[in-house]
Order: C-alpha cells, then sequence, then structure tokens
C-alpha cells in the first residue's frame, strides 16, 4: 500500500511493547503544524537487506539458562506473524496470524491448524482455520471452537464439518476500538474463576491515521443480546470479563497491555510496557461498596529491581536496535507464571515475560508480601534466554500439555508503527520485512524427548469420572481443559466425585478446582464451602472465602464461620476475609474488621480493603481508631486521614469531629483527622453547620494549640469557611501579626497566621509582606504572603510581582505562576511580562504555554500565539548549540550532581533516586545520546506513556494538574511535582482532559553548561 509521507522524527515505537501513550495536540497548528507528544524507543532500519537467518540457524543464537533446552517446532512457510496460540483438548495446535501490522486492514489475518502427522516432534501440516481477520490478537478454546480477539469483535469460530476450517463464525462480543493497534483488546483468557477475561487499556488516538484507525468504539455488549448489559463506550479502557452462557459481562477494577496471567490460585498478573510485572490487588466487586471511600488504585508494582528494570541482552549488531548490553523494560508483554508441572520443582509458580524489543525472554521469582507479591530476578545480570538474532520478537508464552514453556516468535525486523516513524524507515521497504515468517520454540529441562502429542490426545473423549480425576494433575494445561469440558456436559453423575475431590485436602490443586468447577455447575454447597475453609493450604482458604460470597449475606452460618478466621495465620486470607466481609453487616462482623485491621494495619491495601465496605460498617471504625492511636505511627496517621476524608464527604458528625480535633491536651491523630476532614468537606462546607462556640474554639486553637500539623489544617478550614463565617477581631488580628513575624517560629508555622491574616484587611501588613517576597524568608511564608497578596492587592499586585521576578526561586516562581494563571487581568500582564522579557518563556513549561495558546478569550490566544512562537526558534537553536555536548567526554561521576540539582525532584534514576512524577530517567539508558539529549532539551517533542500531563475541573471550580497515576471507575489518582499525590472521586470531576503536554519544561539549559550536559549524558547511560 502507498505510505503517506512522514514528520522526520528519530523515535518510533513498538508493537507489543505498548510503549507509548501518543497525541497530537491539534490546536496550535499555526505555529507548529502539530507537535507529536509521544517518548518513545529507537530504532534504526539499517540492515534491512541482511541476509535472514534460516530456522535453523536463528535457534543457535539463543543462549538459555542452563538446565534447559530450547527446539524449534514450527516455523515459516507453516506459520508467519504468530502472535498468540492455543491447544485443545485433541492435541490441536491453533495460532494466530496478524500480517495486517501495521497498517493493512484488509482482512489479511488467519487463524492456522498446525500438526505433526509423521510423529517426529515438528509441525509438519497447516491448514488455514480461519481467514479475513483484520488485525487479530489472541484466541482460546471454547465449547467446540475457538474465540479470537480481532477488534472491534471477540469472534467465536468453529469447525461443524470436520474439514479443518471453520465454517461457523459469529459475534460474540463487541464495541471494542480498533485504534493504533498496540492498544487493542487481546488475550482471551478463561480464568479458573469461569469467567473470561480480555486483556484491554484506552483507545489511543492516532493523527496519521485516523481513517483506518480511528474507531474509538462503541458501547461493548452481546449483540445476540439486545436488551442486555451494555458497558461504557471501548469500556471506559478497562479489562473486561464475560460469561457468553449466561451473557455475563462486567468491567475490570484494572488494565492490562498485552497479555495477563494467574497463578495456581487466582492471582492475576498485569504488564504495561516498562513495568513488567503487576498484581491486580482489589477486584472490581469490592469497588463502589463506600461512595464516600472512592478507590484510585487496584494493582501493585511488584517487582523488587523496579520499574524499567534492568535487561540483559546480548543482541549482535546493536546499531540495528540500538540497544546496548544493559537495557532496560520497554516492551514487556505476553506474561506467564509457569504452572507446567514438568520444570525442576523451584521453577512452579516462576514469572516469565517477554521482551521483544531487547530479544529476551525475563523471569522472576514471586514470593507473597502482605496482601500482595515481591518478584526478584531469577538470574543476575543473565536472562533466562537471549537471542542474538536482532528479529526474534518473543510476545506470547504458552503452557503445553507436556508441561513445556512454548515462545511465540512474531520475527519482524520493525515492530514500531510507522505513527512515530521517520521518513527514512517508512520510504525504506522493511515495514513488512519479516511478515512471511515466524517461529514457535519449545522450552523443556535438558534431557526430555520430543514432542509427541500433536493429535495423539484425547482428553474431549474422557469419560466424566476421567475429567474429574484430571483436575488433580500436575499440569495446569490438563486442569484448565478438564474443568471447561466438565462445566460444558454439566453432567451430574459427576458429582458425587467431585464432591469428594472438593473435601480431600491431600490433593490440593484437584480440590481447588473441584470447588470452581462446582461453582460453574451451579452445585456447589456451603458445606463444601465450610469445609475448604479448614483447609491446611492458605491458598484454599483464600479461595474459600471468595467462595462464600455466593451465598452471603443470607447464610448467618456460614458468616459466623467466616469470623473465625480472623486469627488466620496467612496475611493472605485475612485480607480476602476484609474484603469479603464488606459484603455482611452486624456487630460482630464490624468488631472482626477492626481486629483485622489492627492486624495489619501496615500494610496499605489491608486499609483500603477495611475502608471499602459500606458506610454503616466503616463509621464505627473512627472512635475505635482513635482510642488506640497511643504515640502513633505513620500506619495509623494514614487510616485517620483516610477516615477524616470519608466522614468529611459524607458529612455527618463534622462539627463534633472538628471540636475533638481541635481539643487539649493535643493527640498525635488531631492533625491527620482534620487533613481528611478538610479533603472530604471539599465543596460541601456551605452545607456543615458550626456553633458560635465552636467557631470561637476553632479561632482560639489557631493560636493555643501546640502542633503545627493541626494548625496548618485549622487555618485551611477557616479559609474554606471564609470571614463572613469567621472573622478576627482587631485583637485576634494583631495576636496573629505578631506571631507571622516571629522570627523564633518555624516557617510552616509562620505561614498559618500569615493566612490567617487573610481574614482581615491590613495594609501595613502587606507592605511588610513585600518585603519578604524574593528575600531570605523561610519558602513556606513567602509562597503564604504572595497568596494572600494576590487576594488583598490585586491591583498592583503584578507590578510588585513582576519588579521582584528576578529574585524568585523556581519554588516561588511556580507559586506566583499558578496565581498568575487564574484570571484573564493577571493573564493579560504575564503576557505583557513575556513580550518585555521580564518572564522568560522557559519559566512557563509547557503546559502554561499550551493553555495560554488556547485560552478563550480570543484577543489574548492571538497574543499569546504572537509572543510565544519566537520561543520556538530558540529552541532549535539552543539543540544546535548544545551538539557539542555529544562529542565531549563526560563523567557520569559529575552527571550525579547534575542530576541531583536539576532532575532528582521530578525524575528517579532507578528505584532508589529521585522523585517519583516523570519517567525513569534509567528507561533512556538504551537510547541514542542525541535522542536523550533532544529530550532534555525540548521535552515536549515527546511524552511517555502514562506521563501526559491532564488537567481536571472540578464541581466546585478548582482545576487540577497532573499526571494520572492510577484510576479507577470511581476515582482517580493525581501525582503532581514532587511525588505528591491526590485522589479525586470521579462524582466530584466536572471534566477531563489531557492537555497533551509533558510535565517536564523546556529552558533547563539556562542552568547547565554544555560540559555538565555531557556529564548528564554520561550518568543517565551509565547510572
Amino acid at each position: 500500500m502507498t505510505l503517506p509521507a512522514f514528520r522526520p522524527l528519530s523515535q518510533r515505537f513498538s508493537l507489543f511493547s505498548l510503549q507509548i501513550r501518543c497525541t497530537a495536540w491539534m490546536g496550535v497548528c499555526t505555529w507548529r503544524s502539530f507537535s507529536l507528544v509521544v517518548w518513545v524507543l529507537a530504532i534504526s532500519c539499517k540492515g534491512a537487506d541482511r541476509a535472514d537467518p534460516l530456522p535453523s540457524q536463528s535457534i543457535r543464537s539463543f543462549e538459555l539458562m542452563e538446565g534447559f533446552q530450547i527446539e524449534l517446532i514450527a516455523s515459516e512457510p507453516l506459520v508467519a506473524d504468530p502472535v498468540d496460540m492455543e491447544i485443545d483438548e485433541y492435541g490441536r495446535m491453533y495460532v494466530v496470524e496478524m500480517h495486517g501490522y501495521p497498517l493493512d486492514v484488509t482482512g489479511t489475518g488467519k487463524v492456522k491448524l498446525l500438526e505433526d502427522t509423521n510423529g517426529d516432534g515438528i509441525m509438519d501440516k497447516s491448514t488455514v482455520f480461519a481467514d479475513s481477520l483484520i488485525l487479530p490478537t489472541g484466541i482460546m478454546r471454547w465449547k467446540q471452537g475457538v474465540l479470537v480477539t480481532d477488534p472491534p469483535h471477540v469472534w467465536y469460530l468453529e469447525d461443524t464439518d470436520g474439514d479443518g476450517r471453520a465454517d461457523r463464525k459469529e459475534v460474540l462480543l463487541t464495541g471494542f476500538a480498533r485504534s493504533n493497534p498496540q492498544h487493542n483488546v487481546n488475550s482471551p483468557r478463561l480464568a479458573m474463576d469461569n469467567w473470561i477475561y480480555l486483556g484491554h487499556e484506552p483507545a489511543v488516538t492516532t493523527n496519521l491515521f485516523e481513517e483506518l484507525f480511528g474507531d474509538g468504539g462503541s458501547e461493548v455488549h452481546f449483540p445476540a443480546d439486545a436488551e442486555g448489559i451494555r458497558l461504557p463506550v471501548n469500556a471506559g479502557g478497562r479489562g473486561v470479563r464475560f460469561k457468553p452462557d449466561a451473557y455475563g459481562l462486567e468491567l475490570l477494577s484494572s488494565r492490562t497491555q498485552f497479555g495477563h496471567t494467574w497463578d495456581a490460585y487466582g492471582n492475576r498478573f498485569l504488564v504495561n510496557n516498562n513495568n513488567h510485572v503487576i498484581h491486580e490487588v482489589m477486584r472490581a466487586e469490592y469497588l463502589g461498596r463506600n461512595p464516600y471511600f472512592p478507590v484510585a488504585n487496584t494493582t501493585h508494582s511488584v517487582s523488587d529491581h523496579g520499574h524499567a528494570a534492568e535487561v540483559y541482552a546480548i543482541t549482535d549488531d546493536p546499531e540495528h536496535q540500538l540497544l546496548t548490553d544493559v537495557g532496560v523494560f520497554t516492551s514487556a508483554c505476553g506474561p506467564m507464571v509457569y504452572l507446567g508441572g514438568a520444570f525442576p520443582d523451584e521453577f512452579e509458580g516462576m514469572f516469565f515475560v517477554n521482551e521483544p524489543v531487547s530479544n529476551l525472554i525475563h523471569a522472576d521469582r514471586l514470593a507473597a508480601k502482605g496482601a500482595t507479591f515481591a518478584a526478584s530476578r531469577l538470574l543476575e545480570k543473565e536472562e533466562f534466554l537471549a537471542s542474538r538474532d536482532a528479529w526474534f520478537r518473543p510476545v506470547n508464552l504458552y503452557v503445553g500439555p507436556d508441561g513445556a514453556l512454548y515462545v511465540v516468535d512474531y520475527y519482524r525486523q520493525i515492530i514500531e508503527h510507522p505513527e512515530w516513524m521517520a521518513d527514512e524507515v517508512v520510504n525504506s521497504g522493511a515495514l513488512y520485512n519479516g511478515t512471511d515468517q515466524g517461529r514457535i520454540y519449545r522450552i523443556t529441562p535438558t534431557g526430555t524427548g520430543k514432542m509427541d502429542w500433536s493429535g495423539r490426545i484425547a482428553l474431549g473423549d474422557a469419560s466424566t469420572q476421567e475429567l474429574v480425576s484430571y483436575l488433580d494433575h500436575s499440569n495446569v494445561w490438563w486442569r484448565k481443559h478438564a474443568q471447561r469440558l466438565l462445566i460444558d456436559r454439566s453432567d451430574r453423575e459427576s458429582l458425587p466425585k467431585l464432591q469428594g475431590l472438593a473435601r480431600d485436602d491431600s490433593r490440593k490443586l484437584g480440590r481447588l478446582h473441584a470447588l470452581w468447577t462446582l461453582e460453574g455447575m451451579g452445585a456447589l454447597t456451603e458445606d463444601l464451602i465450610q469445609s475448604a475453609l479448614a483447609s491446611a493450604h492458605a491458598g484454599l482458604r483464600v479461595n474459600a472465602v471468595r467462595l462464600a460470597e455466593t451465598y452471603l449475606p443470607q447464610s448467618a452460618e456460614l458468616t459466623e464461620r467466616l469470623l473465625t478466621l480472623s486469627a488466620d495465620a496467612d496475611p493472605k486470607v485475612r485480607f480476602q476475609l476484609l474484603n469479603t466481609l464488606g459484603m455482611v453487616e452486624g456487630q460482630a462482623v464490624a468488631e472482626t474488621r477492626q481486629q483485622l485491621l489492627n492486624k495489619d494495619l501496615s500494610d496499605e491495601w489491608v486499609q483500603v480493603a477495611a475502608l471499602s465496605a459500606a458506610p454503616d460498617q466503616v463509621r464505627t471504625m473512627l472512635p475505635s481508631i482513635l482510642g488506640a492511636f497511643g504515640a502513633g505511627t505513620l500506619e495509623r496517621a494514614s487510616l485517620v486521614r483516610k477516615l477524616g476524608r470519608i466522614a468529611g464527604m459524607e458529612g455527618e458528625k463534622v462539627a463534633d469531629l472538628v471540636d475533638q480535633a481541635i481539643a487539649q491536651p493535643a493527640k498525635p491523630w488531631q492533625g491527620p483527622l482534620l487533613a481528611g476532614l478538610n479533603e472530604g468537606l471539599r465543596g460541601r462546607l456551605a452545607s456543615i453547620s458550626f456553633s458560635d462556640r465552636q467557631l470561637v474554639a476553632l479561632k482560639e486553637a489557631l493560636f493555643v494549640h501546640p502542633d503545627v500539623t493541626v494548625k496548618t489544617a485549622l487555618v485551611q478550614l477557616v479559609e474554606a469557611l471564609g470571614s463572613s463565617r469567621i472573622g478576627l477581631d482587631a485583637e485576634e488580628q494583631a495576636r496573629a501579626k505578631v506571631l507571622a513575624t516571629d522570627r523564633t517560629r518555624s516557617g510552616e508555622e509562620r505561614a498559618v497566621y500569615v493566612r490567617l491574616m487573610g481574614l482581615r484587611p491590613d495594609p501595613g501588613f502587606d507592605e511588610m509582606q513585600w518585603t519578604w517576597i524574593g528575600g531570605v524568608e523561610p519558602l513556606p511564608v513567602q509562597v503564604a504572603a504572595l497568596r494572600q497578596l494576590a487576594h488583598s492587592q490585586a491591583g498592583v499586585f503584578q507590578d510588585q510581582l513582576f519588579t521582584r521576578w528576578a529574585t524568585l526561586s523556581p519554588e516561588l516562581r511556580e507559586a506566583s505562576l499558578s496565581i498568575l494563571m487564574g484570571s484573564r487581568e493577571y493573564i493579560a500582564g504575564l503576557l505583557e511580562a513575556l513580550d518585555q522579557g521580564v518572564v522568560h518563556p522557559s519559566h512557563l513549561g509547557w503546559p502554561r504555554t499550551v493553555q495560554l495558546m488556547n485560552q478563550k478569550d480570543l484577543a489574548l490566544k492571538a497574543r499569546a500565539r504572537e509572543i510565544l512562537t519566537r520561543h520556538e526558534k530558540e529552541r532549535e537553536e539552543v539543540l544546535a548549540q548544545y551538539a557539542e555536548a555529544l562529542t565531549l567526554e563526560g563523567s557520569a561521576l559529575a552527571g550525579t550532581k547534575v542530576y541531583e540539582a536539576n532532575c532528582a525532584v521530578c525524575h528517579q534514576m532507578g528505584k532508589d533516586r529521585g522523585q517519583v512524577f516523570g519517567p525513569d530517567l534509567a528507561s533512556l539508558r538504551n537510547r541514542r545520546l542525541e535522542n536523550i539529549l533532544s529530550d532534555i532539551l525540548d521535552p515536549n517533542l515527546s511524552i511517555a506513556d502514562g506521563y501526559d500531563l491532564w488537567s481536571i475541573e472540578m464541581r466546585d471550580g478548582e482545576v487540577v494538574q497532573g499526571l494520572i497515576a492510577s484510576e479507577t471507575p470511581t476515582a482517580l489518582s493525581i501525582r503532581q511535582a514532587g511525588g505528591v499525590e491526590r485522589t479525586l472521586a470521579r462524582e466530584e470531576i466536572r471534566q477531563i482532559q489531557t492537555l497533551g503536554v509533558s510535565a517536564m519544561p523546556a529552558g533547563l539549559e539556562a542552568g547547565i553548561s554544555k560540559q555538565e550536559m555531557a556529564d548528564l549524558l554520561a550518568f543517565i547511560k551509565g547510572g
């Protein structure tokens, strides 16, 4: 097909890395045709004319962990462009081929059946089972056919006449976006709980290929159930689970990019480009029970070696891939918890994940850690499997009936999308290099015999009694297929044997699958659950607690039995119990919840689980926690703050709680309680009544309470109430003035009284505050003074401020700009200061630049564009000037100091350095120096996945800007500079939109010399 010309960019994007959240900012096209805001992985197309190695040669490029062997079982021409596979109960291998990537939507995708007809352990026959698919991404055996994800649909394909070709093709589920292929629905998987789970994330807007990939989806639904459940458009970008037979359809609490996997006990793990192992801690069914406690995050990153963890590639000719020997995760996908039973015992439950950009497979050990897990490297400074072949692209893993680990190799030269490629790459003709190739490998322990299952399995013909015995097989492949077949048959004659297995604690995996099989057949009894709750195996007890929800809250007997588990030795049992008890009410339940919370208070997830119960069950917790607070800990303070927020949002007994929070003698919980109340009361104070006595007590506490955290929270409450409800008399004002100017007090305490002075005008004090701005007063005092002066001296504020601009610290400048962007008059003055050169454009940061250039006021908008487009030429000149830094020898040691001074406030360097806000700089180590330099000097050329800036307008008029750290259907967690996070309930949000910009300001070169830049580059590359 003919490809359009592209804007020359050195950055590109990986199909299976799912690395980029891409957005084009089209609203500023008068000064820049568009700004592609993507943070991407560089890859070179040199070598496009290389001689492709034969499969037999390519396998010799592997380095595999000692004790294992790898063999090729399928390759071109039998298979090409494979992205997923399935082996059914008869030993038939289905392989999904995605030929259309990146731009072909004409229907070239296929599903093939592969067979080994001569028994030599290598596939030798290929049949096209289905074709005319667009961009298929996954497959799963179901009923007598397969489910295939091919957005916007999930297809059911079946061969009804036995000729090896699907003659029945039905849309089972539909509504998913067909956007940029790396973000489409994928990986249908039948979990042990009898739901089918889909990997899914939000659609990503395409700019150059909108006609091909501009479909944002529709309501997700079953076409055969027109009046049934309908999820939001494209499922709101969240994961989905469904039950086709019952038309069950639900949103999940999380999302994953390409692939997901489960351990033996049903814990689900996800991936996200540079974050290779994520645990879904909170299930969706536990969210939304408490409308006053919106949960913004339900997942936990469990790697103990950090985000953008280092990987150890061995790829030959690294200029092709621009990778060094030590790279980082940029393309994690297709994860698999190994449960095959054929590897050595220590590998059972091992977490494997692909990294196709670095041509390797990584392995981590999973270890329980409270309510979640910790993942640690299996190998130090090497990988389980790595290849010297730059075209080796492992994208999926599969455990077969023989317990082998099968590797799906997409085998392409380029897996980036042309949306973000340079002209020379697109025009090289290399976009589809490898599309006629593809490999599937088999990894087994050394000495294992050849593959012998193809067409030689008859599990589908097994008797019902035989299927029950397979539920206890050491290999999960047999267990999951036997469970599915038993539920499909729903043979009541199997019940006695299933019930017997469901009581047999000596066969723990068989017992677990028997319980869920009975659940799927609608034959699980309370008695069986009661029995399972007494299992010696913690994982079984966790599942038994979850299964008990079938009978809650109706069963008092089962509830009583559950309460006895409060002393369980396993933290995951206690955590699941907390979640499950949220469905039940009663005094005994409340007491048990409190016991569980007290026991595991240091685990943040336990706090979330306890507070996610219905409001009636949470209200009683606060008095108990306050009574047992003692000297206090960070964990207790965190819990009190959450409970205070709940109380504030609910609006009951707020005045009484405030009384407790200011009472003396002082208690260590008072500050966290007041802070939480403030958060919950935001926008709700008008409906809260305070008596005159209480208002007087509030003011007095501001002067006499010994805890500055209480005073800080209290002055925030007083400001929110306003001078019309709580004013200062002359004596109180004089008192506040003395304290505000008392240099023997801390800056935080003085800031409280500066803010308090704002309740009553005092021109003399205003003049004094101006002398503080840009001086030596503590930063909290100056920031508080700025905010008060903006209110009390609005008429002269800008003139006074701009005369002091050169003396302002970066923090004070930020505070000033936040104020200036708040009104039309201030914006007009800011533009004048920019025009006069008093304020440099680099001071604004890119988000404010975009805001100024997109003002609703057309006159201000035109003025801003006229002034700020001058800066674009300056950036080009700066890039040219700093090219010299690429030729200088840099010192990583000296670069550490440059990083600490300029970057650490917003960027981590690995897990131990810096603040979590912008991307981890460790993720840049494998990029070209010139690309790193460009990102530093012109950060708005690209934005890393998840690091685009968002603007959220609250219903009370407040505008919050930051990165979306996490989100659920009920809340967003917004991360702001310095690593500060704030949770926003969706019901409080009026509007949310991406600004399509980087949170990193341009203009850093003003404080960094060319040699220091060379040092910084050396530090980023070398660590």
